[in-house]
């Protein structure tokens, strides 16, 4: 039996993703968020609102990076989500992570983050089913410490993804089938 609950982001799990970019000085803004998606191979779009801080200073520089979350950071990620650089601006330099700028767009890498996916500026939606920012994706780059045979390993990422059922953060580490593969069982 089913039963119905109340309306809410329902789909789980929800990556937890770092959006980063500069501040007008040129320090580092960070913002947790978990409402983004790949819009193509190799284009982000990312539902965030003009209020952020970071949606200013991705508009006024035309990039920023997308960095996955991982379990070792969900304090430093938490913590980027619940506090503004509207009222903090100074919130990256308190969580005590670092960053390096990107050789390619203008916008910095976190470097505790395990994957980070540098974007230029596309255009930003706002009308009523606008979604926001929507960036290309110019380059990736992932910690060696979390790949196998040059690939990125997921088990080794233990990246972090939302529950908007409970407001909690779970790993994502267990490999559990083999996309494009298993469902050809079924196939006759």
């Amino acid at each position: 039996m089913r039963k119905n609950i109340n309306v809410t982001e329902a789909i789980f799990p929800m990556p937890v993703l770092m959006i980063a970019s500069y501040n007008e000085d040129g320090s580092v803004d960070v913002m947790n968020a978990a409402w983004g998606t790949m819009l193509e191979r190799d284009h982000v779009i990312l539902n965030l609102t003009e209020s952020h801080k970071t949606v200013k200073n991705i508009k006024k520089r035309k990039a920023f990076t997308v960095s996955v979350a991982d379990a070792k950071h969900v304090v430093e990620a938490d913590y980027f989500g619940v506090v503004s650089a509207n009222n903090t601006p100074n919130k990256f330099k308190l969580s005590g992570l670092t960053a390096t700028k990107s050789n390619l767009v203008d916008a910095p890498i976190i470097n505790e983050f395990p994957i980070c996916m540098e974007c230029e500026f596309i255009e930003y939606q706002d009308d009523k089913y606008g979604c926001g920012v929507i960036g290309k994706i110019v380059n990736v780059s992932a910690d060696e410490k979390v790949m196998k045979n040059d690939k990125v390993d997921i088990s080794l990422v233990n990246a972090i993804a939302f529950d908007p059922y409970t407001h909690g953060y779970y790993k994502v580490t267990e490999r559990v089938g083999n996309a494009f593969k298993d469902g050809l069982k079924l196939k006759k």
